[in-house]
């Protein structure tokens, strides 16, 4: 199971971007993700007629590792880790470390 899922809102622990937050907007591999706004790079793009785009520099998000970031809790307004709970009848919740609220899930 997944403890960062798409959807969920992240905060950035190291790199360039640290202190940032995000929306993680997909999975790109087992290990990393992409995050809304997050290790931005700027990519020179071809103009393809073909397709009708047009052509210069273009900001790109790209994967950040999964270590670097961390679950945002709402409640307490920092970083938070991600445990996992049973409940009675066998289904499996995430839970903030923190305060052992339960994580919506988007």
């Amino acid at each position: 199971m997944n403890k960062i899922r798409k959807g969920d809102s992240v905060i950035v622990l190291a790199g360039r971007d640290k202190g940032k937050r995000g929306t993680v907007t997909a999975r790109a591999s087992e290990t990393h993700l992409l995050v809304e706004g997050v290790n931005l790079v700027k990519k020179h793009v071809k103009p393809n007629p073909m397709k009708g785009t047009t052509g210069g520099i273009v900001e790109k998000a790209m994967p950040i590792h999964q270590s670097n970031i961390a679950i945002f809790n709402a409640q307490t307004g920092k970083a938070d880790r991600v445990g996992i709970k049973v409940q009675d009848d066998g289904k499996r919740v995430r839970v903030y470390k923190s305060n052992g609220a339960e994580i919506a899930t988007a």
